[in-house]
């Protein structure tokens, strides 16, 4: 398929365990030349088998904080002593190579992307049912009760938060995947003015 018709980053949202990172990838697949996944700056240690450029963009505190100052993230949070942003730049860079970028960010990341302007399309996955999301997380085997329950919590509000008129310009209920990845790419291959 060629590119899509909207050249606007794609910033896709949803709570912990919906399968937002199922149904990108599953875009990647089958359009190999059309997308890229963002890649964040962080000034966290890289972890055995990260590589720089691809997993993260990994600089110092002082190279963050310098780039913030000069207005270069798009959108930037913290979380313990690490920082995370989505540079302006490199979407730029990728949006001029004809790929469209795809962003996988949470919801205060949303928050700072909607309040700056940036042109982007917003789709929001959601579950079938709150119970559904917390069997899959349960069914992941890898949390702990602690951490379950954190992500519960923070799902309640980004469900909340995906309810405000005009915040998302589609939501996608990831109840059966072939038919939610159908309609993720009806959505990002559709017109500019159909999705505006």
């Amino acid at each position: 398929m060629a590119p899509t018709r909207d050249p606007r980053p794609l910033v896709i949202s949803g709570p912990s365990g919906v399968g937002k990172g199922t149904l990108y990838n599953l875009l990647f697949q089958r359009h190999p030349d059309t997308f890229t996944l963002s890649v964040s700056h962080t000034t966290r240690r890289p972890r055995p088998g990260e590589q720089d450029g691809v997993h993260y963009h990994f600089v110092t505190k002082e190279q963050f904080l310098e780039l913030k100052a000069q207005n270069g993230f798009l959108e930037n949070a913290q979380f313990g002593d690490n920082f995370y942003g989505t540079s302006k730049a490199t979407i730029e860079e990728q949006t001029a190579k004809g790929r469209t970028v795809v962003l996988d960010i949470e919801v205060e990341g949303v928050k700072q992307i909607r309040a700056s302007g940036f042109p982007a399309r917003y789709v929001f996955i959601a579950p079938p049912s709150e119970e559904e999301l917390e069997r899959r997380l349960r069914g992941r085997g890898t949390e702990t009760e602690e951490s379950i329950l954190k992500r519960l919590k923070q799902a309640k509000v980004e469900l909340e938060y995906s309810k405000v008129p005009g915040i998302h310009d589609k939501i996608i209920v990831n109840d059966d995947l072939e038919r939610a990845y159908k309609e993720l790419e009806e959505f990002v291959f559709a017109e500019p003015n159909a999705s505006a």
